[in-house]
């Protein structure tokens, strides 16, 4: 691949980000490859993707330096200029991040000569009843130390706006979709339709759908299911639900999952991938489906999510499994897989575990 012009997204309050992207900016001045900063806290205030990608020359190659939420600061501008993006672990978590500081520079040369898979990611959509709005006040309410609130999503051009079907939002989310509880006392009512139809009508704190990607942020501390980033699949959760049926629902790419704010209903906030992005209230409503847009972001090497699961939530072994002996492998390491097996995505292939699609 050329790498025309490459972007670069930093955790400023990071030394070891800082000291990353200056590394970054040798390896561009090296072979001549346009580099540009992209920060969205500069200049008073805090822009949409379009306009960030545009100002940083629109680069093919988005770099992210930090944790899983400078990743998805990362996504948002990759997914709208349908670029490529790298993350660079120096986060506490890591789930979305693909190489360590260490591996950065042997990354971006392994990019530059094409020697990586692309690892496709569905990203969610929305539409609602009418434009979001951040109410005056709010901003400063929410301000803690990390810089201006993002400005509600604009109405994507490209689409038809319409009574019945809503307004479309210039929304990507790679993790989640949320509509939570303003006020600490009263939690948000909401009827929840899945491909039009009514599942149920709650009383919650909040009512989330995530990706798979986004099944191990906000969903998984709420209880819900951990899906496999590569399976297509939306997941509903709902969170502290006041009602006895508080399970998770997950649906097929192509069934929407509705969230209408019933009448007397408290307002309730909508955050994409963790940012407040508007206010609704009573008989307003939103629409969430995966996007025809998809993330691209860079593998270098298998991806073995469930041992970074493993690692990550610190899962042990039930003692009793302990004391009756460590578990050997499921399919031999030394041959290779027979051919009812051979197209299965296993990690213990012996000539070297099969890359994502």
């Amino acid at each position: 691949m050329t790498v025309n012009r490459l972007g670069l997204v930093v955790h400023g309050g990071r030394p070891e980000a800082v000291d990353a992207a200056a590394a970054v900016r040798a390896w561009c001045a090296e072979l001549g490859v346009p580099c540009a900063d992209i920060d969205v806290w500069h200049e008073g205030g805090r822009h949409n993707a379009h306009d960030e990608v545009e100002a940083a020359g629109d680069p093919d190659l988005i770099v992210t330096l930090g944790g899983d939420g400078t990743f998805l600061r990362g996504a948002r501008l990759a997914a709208e200029n349908d670029a490529l993006v790298l993350g660079v672990d120096l986060g506490r978590v890591g789930f979305l991040t693909e190489v360590s500081a260490a591996a950065m520079r042997s990354a971006l040369d392994a990019v530059r000569e094409g020697r990586f898979d692309i690892d496709s990611r569905l990203l969610l959509a929305l539409r609602a009843s009418r434009l979001l709005e951040i109410p005056s006040g709010m901003e400063a309410l929410m301000e803690y130390g990390r810089g201006p609130l993002l400005p509600p999503p604009r109405v994507r051009t490209d689409c038809r706006v319409d009574e019945d079907w809503g307004v479309p939002l210039d929304v990507t989310a790679l993790n989640d979709v949320v509509l939570e509880k303003l006020a600490r006392d009263r939690q948000v009512s909401v009827g929840v339709y899945v491909s039009g139809r009514l599942l149920a009508s709650y009383s919650a704190d909040a009512l989330l759908v995530a990706t798979p990607t986004g099944s191990t942020a906000y969903s998984f501390a709420a209880g819900g299911p951990v899906v496999s980033p590569r399976a297509e699949a939306l997941v509903f959760t709902p969170v502290a639900p006041h009602m006895t049926f508080d399970r998770s629902v997950v649906t097929a790419p192509d069934e929407p999952v509705g969230l209408r704010i019933l009448e007397r209903s408290g307002q309730a906030a909508v955050s994409i991938d963790g940012q407040l992005r508007g206010v609704l209230g009573p008989g307003d409503w939103i629409g969430v489906y995966a996007s025809p847009r998809r993330l691209r972001a860079v593998r270098l090497g298998p991806m073995d999510f469930y041992g970074r699961l493993r690692e990550r939530m610190n899962l042990t072994d039930a003692p009793a499994a302990v004391a009756d002996g460590s578990a050997a492998p499921l399919w031999s390491v030394t041959t290779p897989p027979p051919g009812d097996i051979a197209h299965l995505a296993l990690l213990t292939a012996p000539e070297g575990p099969p890359r994502a699609p």
